[in-house]
């Protein structure tokens, strides 16, 4: 009976937030739109109980997802969303690994400081972190000011309202997502396994790369994803960071649900990003179970 218990409550949860929130959102993808509150008139009632369900199947509607491939700009943002998501990713794991590197080879006294200086922007408000990089990128903001003030530059740099200033959000706002599951990694790692390499005749970058690298996967690969999931869908970075310009999903989505309220379209663009995010997850999740039982 414990073990069922302790088997459900996941299980449970993972119904509530996630299956019936789903389950509503698909519903409402299927309606039409309507000038009324809410704004659909939907095609299944549940209400009327296994009629309605026979019905509903019977009437099936897939035209908002239709509507989805027939106009440019959704699976435009999908490309663009898809394309400063991995960039973004790559970028940050770039920055993170050395940081997180860094931190696990430290003495030992020094790596809660270090763990709490990685925290410790979690203390701040998101989205006080994004705006103040709009004072610092702007042209009249900080970056610009001491660039010029060493002579560096003659003129400000452009970078607010355009796709790298969208990176460096990112970058920035999810790089502690990136560096705690690689230094969780790194930190458990036997570092006699590095002086044997060195012993049977590796250079320490091959050791490195040839021991360190391959040990650290798991946790490069959890970073990766913590990184690249919330990337795909952000709405707040691309809008305050990159403007009018830059073309994201979570910004259509945005202006469908609350500029057109246009509700079954919108339900259907998060339909589809949810199945771009769940869909590579499952399938990585098969192969690695796969891997674990050929070497059991």
């Amino acid at each position: 009976m414990r073990r069922f218990f302790l088997i459900a409550v996941p299980y449970m949860w993972l119904l509530a937030l996630f299956m019936v929130p789903f389950i509503i959102v698909f519903k409402i993808s299927l309606s039409d739109t309507a000038l009324a509150i809410p704004p659909y008139t939907p095609t299944l009632d549940f209400a009327a109980g296994w009629q309605g369900f026979k019905s509903f199947l019977s009437e099936l509607d897939w035209e908002n997802y239709v509507f989805l491939t027939e106009d440019d700009l959704y699976w435009k943002a999908y490309i663009s969303s898809f394309k400063i998501a991995l960039t973004s990713t790559i970028l940050t794991l770039l920055v993170g690994y050395p940081i997180a590197y860094g931190m696990a080879r430290a003495p030992h006294e020094w790596r809660a400081t270090l763990l709490m200086l990685v925290i410790l922007p979690f203390w701040t408000s998101f989205l006080i972190r994004v705006y103040s990089w709009m004072g610092i990128l702007s042209q009249e903001g900080y970056l610009n000011q001491f660039l010029m003030s060493f002579g560096l530059i003659s003129e400000p740099l452009i970078i607010l309202n355009t796709n790298i200033a969208v990176y460096i959000g990112i970058v920035y706002t999810y790089l502690p997502f990136m560096i705690l599951p690689i230094y969780s990694a790194l930190e458990k790692m036997d570092e006699s396994l590095l002086e044997a390499a060195e012993d049977l005749g590796c250079s320490r970058f091959t050791a490195f790369w040839l021991v360190t690298i391959p040990l650290s996967k798991q946790g490069i690969i959890a970073g990766s994803f913590l990184v690249f999931i919330p990337a795909l869908g952000e709405f707040v970075i691309p809008s305050l960071l990159g403007g009018s310009k830059t073309l994201m999903i979570g910004k259509v989505l945005w202006e469908e649900f609350f500029s057109n309220r246009d509700w079954p379209v919108a339900s259907a663009v998060a339909v589809i990003l949810l199945l771009i995010l769940v869909i590579p997850i499952i399938l990585f999740q098969r192969n690695e179970q796969k891997q674990r039982e050929a070497e059991g």
